[in-house]
């Protein structure tokens, strides 16, 4: 359960473009990369779904810049890319650049899997996303390059907001509150038992964490070197208390599931506000993603306000670039990152409906746009902890299982986070 951005394939998993450029072939063995005139890079499939364009571009300037060697795009799937990855890097025979979800770096690069690289030949590396450029960090040194990245928003049902006379999408806390009750109001309760003004199901830990983040709590902390779980400080139970009163509020679904199948269920029509990623609001509309086709146009976005007053700062999914330490085209490697990563790159990739980067080029996503309020919220975006532990965390369901018991009531916030620190605890630490 590796937390980044949620992938398009559910919207585009059905298209199977032509690969473009020099790449080979989705998920290949690593061949002959030792070559000093091949160089092998294993991106995901989102690449090929979503900007084949840029791939195709990035690869004729470096061979432009390199004549003769060859670039080898080789496309993962993220469910099998780490363990392909752990697979390689055992050996002799890695690929020269790999990427990796923002949360997977920490416990490669805390085993020295990759290489350090200089962020100062790299574009806008001072104004790299500060939830992505740490992801990269250790100890001073940089081993990764911040590659994309995507925050997750409000998604309102236009109709609904018109037909209850609200006229404008929530700025503030006390104004999404107001919408909540006017759509419970007007759709659900005895007329719809089954209609969510808001759905928020209870695993749903991204959203949960957003609260957290909001009452200025955290996850976990580190203290002399050592991790340890902080869910239940004061402000992170505030955190939780205020995202439970949400849930009571307004949501009447299952509360034991997570928001893997969430455009599905939005595409049934019985929910007025979600939050979650943009592409979402177009999967609720397309039938491939078990949407419906009638809803398209149908939905709008909006910066989803926290009870601070300020934006909740959303997880801040996306992926990074890294080159790895048995990799003997270093130097080619980084230098392809740098193209693939520049600034004509990221603007393809804000042409593809995906955030950039960095800051300065959040102010090209367009405002008014279906992603103008995601590049809003990135600015307050966080990641997991960067602690050599936190894989075990997620494997272990520590987070979802916490929550799932908050929500279902059979423990209070301060009983259910004290046991969730406690199994926190006991493997945060471990490489």
């Amino acid at each position: 359960m590796t937390p980044r951005l949620p992938r398009r394939s559910a919207i585009l998993g059905a298209l199977l473009l032509t690969v473009v450029g020099c790449g080979s072939g989705d998920g290949g063995t690593t061949g002959e990369q030792a070559d000093g005139g091949r160089l092998t890079v294993w991106l995901t499939v989102d690449a090929r779904e979503s900007w084949p364009e840029m791939v195709a571009s990035a690869n004729k300037r470096f061979a432009e810049a390199h004549p003769g060697v060859k670039v080898d795009v080789q496309y993962q799937q993220w469910t099998t890319k780490n363990q392909k990855l752990d697979a390689v890097l055992a050996g002799r025979n890695v690929p020269d650049v790999v990427e990796m979800g923002n949360s997977e770096t920490t416990n490669y690069i805390v085993n020295d899997a990759f290489a350090p690289l200089d962020p100062k030949t790299f574009d806008r590396s001072a104004q790299w996303l500060p939830a992505l450029a740490d992801a990269c960090r250790l100890d001073g040194r940089t081993y990764c390059v911040p590659y994309y990245a995507g925050a997750r928003v409000g998604v309102y049902r236009t109709d609904y907001f018109k037909n209850t006379g609200i006229t404008r999408a929530p700025r503030t806390y006390p104004e999404l509150i107001s919408a909540l009750d006017r759509l419970k109001s007007r759709y659900g309760g005895a007329k719809d038992p089954g209609f969510s003004a808001l759905y928020l199901p209870g695993r749903y830990w991204s959203a949960a964490m957003g609260f957290v983040k909001d009452a200025g709590g955290e996850m976990a902390v580190e203290n002399d070197g050592r991790w340890q779980g902080a869910l239940s400080s004061p402000k992170s139970v505030a955190g939780l208390t205020a995202w439970k009163k949400l849930m009571d509020d307004y949501y009447v679904g299952d509360r034991a599931k997570d928001n893997g199948d969430q455009p599905a269920v939005i595409g049934q029509g019985k929910v007025g506000v979600f939050y979650g990623n943009t592409w979402e609001a177009e999967a609720a509309a397309d039938d491939r993603s078990g949407g419906d086709p009638r809803l398209k146009g149908k939905f709008a976005t909006f910066p989803f306000p926290g009870p601070s007053g300020e934006l909740l700062p959303p997880f801040l999914g996306g992926s990074t670039l890294a080159v790895p330490a048995k990799s003997r085209n270093q130097d080619l490697a980084a230098d392809w990152i740098r193209i693939f990563t520049d600034q004509e790159s990221q603007r393809q990739l804000i042409a593809a409906n995906t955030l950039p980067n960095n800051t300065v080029q959040l102010a090209d996503v367009a405002a008014g746009g279906i992603n103008g309020p995601a590049a809003q919220a990135a600015a307050r975006g966080w990641v997991t902890p960067l602690a050599p532990g936190w894989t075990s965390v997620e494997k272990s369901n520590i987070l979802p299982e916490m929550l799932e018991r908050i929500a279902t009531g059979k423990a209070s916030v301060e009983d259910a986070t004290r046991e969730a620190d406690r199994r926190i605890d006991a493997v945060i630490n471990e490489r």
